[in-house]
C-alpha cells in the first residue's frame, strides 16, 4: 500500500529561540551529521525512486531540496548542473506529484507567477534580525561574518552549524516552507517587520542543519545564486519530463487533490537506461519551453506533464487574456545597410520606436482590462488611465465588422459560421502589444520617457495623474479566442488595425512605412527621432514573421539615430559600487561601478567605470539612494577585477541606461569573460550615462553575450576576423 503523507505541524518556539541550541563541539557536529541522509541527485544512473530519500507519498522534504542547490552550487559544468536539478525533479515527479510546480518555483525564487505579484526580497536587517535571534549570535558578529563572506546564506549556515540541538525540530518539508515563504512576503502594515523577523526566526529554529539555513535565507533574499536561471530550470523540467515521463509513470494520480497520496507507480515506464536520443529529449525540452512561455505559471505546466505528457502542453498551456505572454525583442543593427543586408529578398516594414514603457494590454470576456509589463508584472493599477479609454473607447468603438470577418475566414483562423455569427458584435477578448508614452495633450506630442517614469508605479487613482499618456498599438497576438502568433505580422497587423479604431491622443497604430529605399529609410528615421522617437523598429512581413514569443528574434531589428555613431545600442547596465568625489563632487559619489548581467552563472560582471553624463542633481540623487543599498563588501556574484576596487559597494537593486564609444578588451574588467579573449573581459570606452531604467529588473540588464555580440559587430572587430561570426540564426530564446 502506498504511504499516506503526513501534514507537518508547526512547533512554536519560545521568546529566546536560541535556547533550543548549545554551541557543538567538533564530536557533536560529526555525530550530528552521521545521523542525517545524505541525498545525491548527481549520480551516475539515478534511480528515482531508490535513489530518493523519501518514499511515495510524502511531501519532499526540504533537506532534499538544499541538499540539491548544495550539490548545483558545487557543479561548474551547467550540462550537469542541469542533470543534477532533472534527477531531483523526476524523484519528484514520481513520488510527490503535487510538490513538482512548489520545487520549481522555489528552484527560481518564486512564489508564483510574475503576475501574481508575490515576492520575497527580505533586507539584511531584517534577515540579521532573525538570525541573531534563532542562533543566539550578536548583531556585530553577524555584520563581520557578513563582511567577510559576502553571503548572509552562508553566515547563517555557519552560526547553524555551531549549534548543538537541544530538541530536535520535526523535519521541514517543502510544502511547508513555501506556505510560509508566501506568508512572509504577504505580511504588510506597521507591525509587519516584527512579524517578518518572528517568522523567519521559526524557520531558522526549525532547521535541521547549516545547509537548511543557508537556502532559507537566500530564498528571503530573492537570490539563490546557484547558477540556474530560468531557462536552465525549464530545461530540467523537459529533460526529467523526457526521462521520467510522469503521466505513464503515474497510474492513477488525482490532479485536484493537491496531496501526495494513494499513488501506483508503473516502473516500467522509469527509464532507467537513459537510451533516449539526445533530439527526442531535446523535443521535450522545447515543448517545456514554448508552453511556459505562452503560459509562464509553472502550476497548469506541471499538470499538463503528470496528465498527459509533453505532447499535449499546448492544452494546458494555451493562450490566454488575463495571463501574460512573454514579449518578442529585438537585436540592433548599425544601420541602414546592414539593415538592409539582414532583410536581403525580404519585404519588411519600418515602425517608429516610441520612447515609453512596453504594455502588454489584454481584454478580458468579462469586461475587464488588464496592463502587464514587458516582464509579466501586472500594472493594471498603475494606468486607470488606459484602463478607462479601452473601457469606454476602445473597446466600445471596436465591432466586429464583416471586413473582420472576411479576414479571419481567409486566413483559416477559425470555421466560416462560427466566424460570421460574431459580425456586428463588440470585440469580447483580446490581447495587444503597444507602448505606453508620455504625452502633451496641448502640444499633441510625445514628451520623454524621464517623464513618463515619474508615474506612480502602482495603486494609482485617475484623478491623481500628472503625466498623461498615449498608447500605440504595434502588434496583436489574440482576438475573440483566436491565437494569432502563428500569422504572419502583415496579417497580424491588419487584423489589428481592422479590429480596433484610433482615438486621438489616447490610442493610436505605431506609424510606419513598408518600404526597401535606402533614402526612404533614413528621411524616416530623421522623422522619428524629430518625434521624440528613439527611432526605427524594422520587422520582416511575410517571411519568418509569426510571433516569437520570449525571443530577441533577428526577424524584427532597432535602428536608434545613436547606432550610426558609436557602439551599435546602449547598454542597461547596473551600478554595483561607487568611487568618493573630489574637489567639485567632494561630499558625494563621483563615479560608479557598473556592470552587465551573466544570466547562466547568475553574475553581475564589471564592464566600466562611470563618471560622465552625471549632472549635479543626479549625483547628489544617486548619493542618497544609493546608499540605502550600500552593503559591506561584494557579493559572492560580483565578478570584478581586484585592482579596481570602489570605496563602497551596492546590492544590485537599479538600471540605468549607458552610451559609448566603442568596446575593447580590457584586464581591468569582466564582462563576457572568455568569449573575446579567455583572459580578459570587455569594457566600455567613454561611457556615458543617459537614464535610469526603472521599468526594469536588475536581472533584465544587457547580457555577457550581448556585450560579447556587440563587440564583435564592431566594423574594426569585425574585419579583424579572418572568417567572420555569423549570429543571425541564433535567436536568443529569452
Amino acid at each position: 500500500m502506498p504511504q499516506k503523507a503526513t501534514k507537518t505541524e508547526e512547533k512554536k518556539p519560545p521568546a529566546d529561540m536560541s535556547s533550543f541550541f548549545q554551541i557543538k563541539s567538533k564530536n557533536d557536529s560529526e555525530t550530528n551529521n552521521k545521523e542525517l541522509q545524505v541525498y545525491d541527485p548527481t549520480k551516475e544512473n539515478y534511480h528515482p525512486v531508490k535513489d530518493a530519500i523519501w518514499s511515495l507519498g510524502d511531501n519532499v522534504p526540504y533537506a532534499a531540496f538544499a541538499q540539491t542547490l548544495e550539490a548545483i552550487e558545487s557543479i561548474s559544468g551547467r550540462l550537469k548542473m542541469i542533470e543534477t536539478l532533472a534527477n531531483f525533479f523526476r524523484s519528484v515527479g514520481v513520488l510527490s506529484p503535487s510538490d513538482l510546480a512548489i520545487c520549481a518555483n522555489m528552484t527560481l525564487n518564486q512564489l508564483g507567477p510574475a503576475y501574481s505579484g508575490l515576492e520575497l526580497g527580505i533586507g539584511e536587517n531584517i534577515l540579521s534580525k532573525a538570525i541573531s535571534s534563532s542562533t543566539g549570535s550578536n548583531m556585530a558578529k553577524i555584520k563581520s561574518e557578513l563582511k567577510t563572506t559576502g553571503d548572509l546564506g552562508k553566515v547563517a549556515s555557519s552560526l547553524r552549524s555551531k549549534q548543538r540541538i537541544m530538541m530536535k525540530p520535526k523535519p521541514l518539508d517543502m510544502q511547508f516552507i513555501f506556505k510560509k515563504l508566501q506568508e512572509i512576503a504577504q505580511a504588510t502594515g506597521s507591525a509587519s517587520q516584527g512579524k517578518k523577523v518572528d517568522l523567519i526566526s521559526r524557520l531558522l529554529v526549525a532547521c535541521v542543519n547549516g545547509s537548511e539555513a543557508k537556502y532559507i535565507v537566500r530564498s528571503l533574499q530573492g537570490k539563490l545564486r546557484i547558477g540556474l536561471a530560468e531557462q536552465s530550470v525549464l530545461m530540467a523540467l523537459g529533460q526529467a519530463a523526457a526521462l521520467t515521463p510522469f503521466h505513464k509513470v503515474l497510474d492513477s494520480y488525482d490532479v485536484n487533490s493537491g496531496a501526495n497520496k494513494d499513488l501506483i507507480l508503473n516502473e516500467s515506464y522509469l527509464r532507467l537506461d537513459k537510451k533516449l536520443e539526445k533530439a527526442d529529449i531535446e523535443k521535450v525540452v522545447v515543448a517545456v519551453k514554448t508552453a511556459f512561455c505562452q503560459r509562464p505559471n509553472f502550476e497548469p505546466l506541471v499538470r499538463g506533464l503528470l496528465l498527459d505528457g509533453p505532447e499535449k502542453l499546448q492544452l494546458h498551456c494555451p493562450i490566454q487574456p488575463g495571463i501574460p505572454i512573454r514579449p518578442m525583442l529585438a537585436h540592433p543593427t548599425k544601420g541602414v545597410d546592414d539593415l538592409l543586408r539582414r532583410f536581403d529578398n525580404s519585404t519588411f516594414s519600418c515602425e517608429y520606436k516610441y520612447d515609453g514603457e512596453r504594455a502588454q494590454i489584454h481584454v478580458l470576456d468579462t469586461g475587464s482590462v488588464n496592463i502587464y509589463s514587458r516582464n509579466q508584472e501586472d500594472n493594471t493599477t498603475k494606468y486607470p488611465d488606459i484602463i478607462s479609454v479601452m473601457n469606454n473607447q476602445v473597446v466600445p468603438n471596436s465591432k466586429f465588422t464583416e471586413e473582420l470577418a472576411d479576414l479571419i475566414i481567409e486566413m483559416k483562423l477559425a470555421v466560416e459560421q462560427e466566424v460570421k455569427q460574431m459580425i456586428g458584435q463588440p470585440i469580447k477578448s483580446a490581447i495587444l502589444d503597444s507602448e505606453a508614452v508620455a504625452w502633451d495633450k496641448e502640444k499633441e506630442q510625445i514628451l520623454p520617457f524621464q517623464i513618463l517614469s515619474t508615474r506612480k508605479r502602482k495603486d494609482v487613482k485617475e484623478e491623481d495623474v500628472k503625466v498623461q499618456v498615449c498608447i500605440y498599438a504595434f502588434d496583436l497576438l489574440f482576438l475573440n479566442g483566436i491565437s494569432l502568433v502563428q500569422q504572419t505580422f502583415r496579417q497580424r497587423r491588419e487584423l489589428l488595425r481592422t479590429a480596433f479604431k484610433d482615438q486621438a491622443g489616447q490610442f493610436h497604430f505605431a506609424t510606419s512605412i513598408d518600404s526597401g529605399d535606402t533614402e526612404k529609410i533614413a528621411e524616416f528615421l530623421d522623422q522619428a527621432v524629430k518625434g521624440n522617437c528613439e527611432g526605427l523598429m524594422v520587422k520582416t512581413l511575410d517571411r519568418n514573421s509569426t510571433y516569437e514569443i520570449a525571443k530577441r528574434s533577428h526577424n524584427w531589428l532597432k535602428l536608434k539615430k545613436d547606432y550610426l555613431d558609436g557602439v551599435g545600442d546602449t547598454l542597461d547596465l547596473v551600478p554595483i559600487g561607487a568611487f568618493y568625489g573630489s574637489g567639485k563632487r567632494a561630499g558625494v559619489y563621483g563615479a560608479f561601478l557598473l556592470a552587465c548581467y551573466e544570466s547562466d552563472e547568475e553574475q553581475f560582471q564589471t564592464i566600466c567605470k562611470l563618471g560622465t553624463g552625471l549632472s549635479d542633481a543626479d549625483l547628489k540623487k544617486f548619493s542618497e539612494t544609493l546608499s540605502e543599498v550600500k552593503i559591506e563588501g561584494p557579493k559572492s556574484y560580483y565578478s570584478y577585477n581586484a585592482g579596481l576596487l570602489p570605496d563602497v559597494w551596492f546590492d544590485a537593486s537599479c538600471v540605468w541606461e549607458i552610451k559609448a564609444a566603442d568596446m575593447s578588451i580590457s584586464p581591468a574588467h569582466r564582462a563576457a569573460e572568455g568569449m573575446a579573449d579567455p583572459e580578459k573581459g570587455i569594457s566600455l570606452r567613454f561611457p556615458r550615462f543617459l537614464r535610469e531604467r526603472p521599468d526594469k529588473k536588475v536581472e533584465d540588464a544587457t547580457s555577457a553575450r550581448q556585450v560579447y555580440e556587440m563587440y564583435i559587430s564592431q566594423e574594426q572587430i569585425r574585419n579583424q576576423l579572418e572568417k567572420g561570426v555569423n549570429k543571425e540564426d541564433d535567436d536568443e530564446f529569452y
